[in-house]
């Protein structure tokens, strides 16, 4: 579905059914260097089970249209712009990673339009090395394969996602791969949302501003986002923390995990 968010177009994937503003609204956003397509399983059960799905594509990313966006602050308030477009008043926050970090900002920015925060592989700071920046920016490709390698725990993870017979770090290089190229002109996708991931500074503060119940859903292998650095945050946020075998993607890796605490998190 897609609609037009300050002059420009602005994609949603609603679970396979047409989007209803009426039911109650859970919004998907994903981390870096993703698209929608990393919520397909959890945005058909929503879609399936009495909720409206949004499962965003952000600006420069595959079918929304650019510029990419500043920093986490401008992608939390375009978050909350989507749902002026879509005609929703409230909506639960489901974000991986980056996007974990676009909904703590928007629910500390705007808490009147989040009814519930769910952060998935999530840590803050969420600091990035400079070798990965590094690589970025002059050797994307083998950064990818570096991010790739990183965001899961095995190197054959059963039944597999979304299904048996799928190579999970195949598929997410192919993924990255093609948002990469998909990115606005002599844009450096890869480079930019790992930049932004790096700059945010006020997660605490954002964390402080609250007020709808919070969970953390953390990988116990995760080696991006150390479970280990959501002590604070947890704790500012009074939040639920769901853990998980596997690693950063959570999506592919623990499918079912992940929709038992998102279960929990909506009840």
């Amino acid at each position: 579905m897609e609609w037009t968010v300050h002059g420009r177009r602005a994609y949603a994937y609603t679970g396979g059914k047409p989007f209803n503003p009426t039911l109650p609204c859970v919004v998907f956003l994903h981390g870096a260097l993703n698209d929608h397509s990393v919520w397909n399983l959890l945005a058909r059960w929503c879609a399936h089970h009495g909720f409206g799905a949004l499962a965003l594509d952000q600006p420069g990313h595959m079918r929304s249209e650019g510029p990419l966006l500043p920093d986490i602050e401008s992608l939390a308030d375009w978050t909350v712009a989507v749902l002026d477009a879509a005609g929703v008043a409230q909506a639960a926050l489901v974000g991986h990673s980056m996007g974990s970090l676009i909904a703590l900002e928007a629910a500390a920015r705007h808490p009147q339009r989040v009814s519930r925060l769910v952060m998935v592989g999530t840590a803050y700071p969420m600091a990035v090395s400079k070798a990965l920046l590094d690589a970025a920016e002059q050797r994307p490709q083998a950064g990818m394969d570096m991010v790739n390698a990183f965001s899961l725990s095995t190197w054959a993870a059963k039944p597999s996602y979304p299904g048996p017979g799928m190579w999970l770090h195949g598929g997410g290089r192919q993924l990255m791969a093609q948002v990469q190229a998909h990115g606005p002109q002599g844009a450096n996708v890869f480079r930019h949302d790992f930049g932004l991931c790096n700059a945010y500074a006020h997660g605490h503060e954002a964390a402080d501003a609250v007020r709808c119940p919070a969970h953390l859903v953390l990988g116990q292998a995760d080696q991006m986002t150390p479970p280990k650095l959501t002590r604070e945050l947890a704790q500012r946020l009074r939040a639920t923390v769901h853990r998980v075998p596997g690693g950063h993607s959570i999506m592919t890796e623990q499918p079912d995990a992940l929709l038992a605490a998102l279960q929990a998190a909506l009840a």
